[in-house]
């Protein structure tokens, strides 16, 4: 059995957790602090909280880095207790191959010290802090959904020697994107705005700000908050450009249908979500902004989006990222459990 810790904020984890779920040949549970997905039908627990404590009492007591060591262990917390009680205790009981950490520092070292190998997925952005190496040079592999030569290129050799390169990936990849037309719009079309779950600052004022700097394209908005009877696939064919918050899941998803793109990074973090629109610039995919751009500068940004195509998404998702993991998978873990 392989484990697979997802973290709940946002949906990209779980997203991720079900894509290479689905591409192994055995049984895999879920760990979160989120219920498990709709359709999931193997194992899950359902992890306590550890966030419930007043943010003023852990910032002014708490401790939660445990000086600067780990990334969130706040003292007194009980949920924080429970949930490394119920890893444990479900490591003691089904003695996992190996377990997929996507993602926390504090997870994967756990998990470690019960004697159980982990593949830690490796996050865009400034990840040499002190938590973040512990989790890394004590991983047994580390899982990179994006290309290499990316994100990777200040790593240490020792993490690049171990990770898997497997490119985005989405839950569409098993997917045909559409041909693009033979005569794409020169300035005019359909936008496809994405915002996922995580959180943005754009605001309705800025979308609004866009749209009327832009009056030959037609804007249409997709998010938790403003959902739609259409399927996502459906609407990603049909966009002339995608204008895409920089999460890992959006791109990839985006990257598997091949659109023209406008790639706005949204504060995460490690600047997890800067790296990616940079990225994606630098490497002339899409259009990639640090920020939700001024008004007056949409005209320009969607004709050159236009300019540069889809086709470059290619070099971010092989359309097989899921299966690829799911091969390197498959030769982690030890030959037999370890018994007590």
């Amino acid at each position: 059995m392989i484990g697979y810790y997802a973290h709940h904020q946002g949906v990209g984890h779980l997203t991720r957790l079900q894509c290479v779920a689905a591409a192994l040949d055995e049984p895999v549970w879920g760990l979160s602090s989120a219920p498990a997905p709709e359709g999931w039908s193997s194992g899950w627990t359902q992890l306590a909280r550890d966030d419930d404590q007043d943010p003023d009492v852990v910032a002014r007591h708490g401790d939660p880095s445990a000086h600067g060591v780990l990334h969130w262990v706040p003292r007194g917390d009980a949920g924080l207790a429970r949930r490394s009680a119920q890893i444990t205790a479900w490591v003691v009981e089904h003695q996992p191959r190996a377990v997929v950490v996507d993602v926390s520092v504090e997870v994967a070292l756990l998990v470690r010290l019960c004697g159980v190998p982990t593949v830690v997925v490796a996050m865009p952005g400034e990840r040499r802090d002190r938590a973040h190496r512990l989790a890394y040079d004590t991983a047994d592999a580390l899982l990179a959904p994006w290309p290499k030569g990316t994100h990777d290129t200040s790593w240490p050799s020792e993490w690049a020697m171990k990770a898997w390169f497997v490119g985005g990936i989405s839950r569409f990849d098993h997917l045909r994107p559409s041909p693009p037309p033979p005569l794409a719009p020169v300035d005019g079309g359909t936008v496809l705005v994405l915002w996922g779950a995580g959180g943005r600052t754009t605001t309705a004022a800025d979308l609004e700000a866009a749209r009327a700097a832009t009056p030959s394209w037609t804007w249409v908005e997709r998010s938790p908050g403003v959902p739609s009877d259409t399927p996502l696939w459906e609407q990603l064919q049909q966009a002339d450009v995608v204008v895409t918050h920089a999460g890992q899941n959006a791109v990839a998803e985006v990257a598997a249908a091949r659109r023209p793109a406008v790639v706005v990074a949204q504060p995460r973090p490690f600047d997890e979500q800067g790296a990616t629109a940079r990225q994606v610039e630098a490497q002339g995919i899409a259009v990639g902004c640090d920020a939700w751009p001024p008004a007056d500068a949409w005209p320009g940004l969607l004709r050159l989006a236009l300019s540069r195509g889809g086709a470059g998404w290619a070099r971010w998702s092989t359309g097989h990222g899921a299966a690829d993991a799911a091969t390197r998978l498959s030769t982690v873990g030890l030959p037999v459990p370890v018994r007590g």
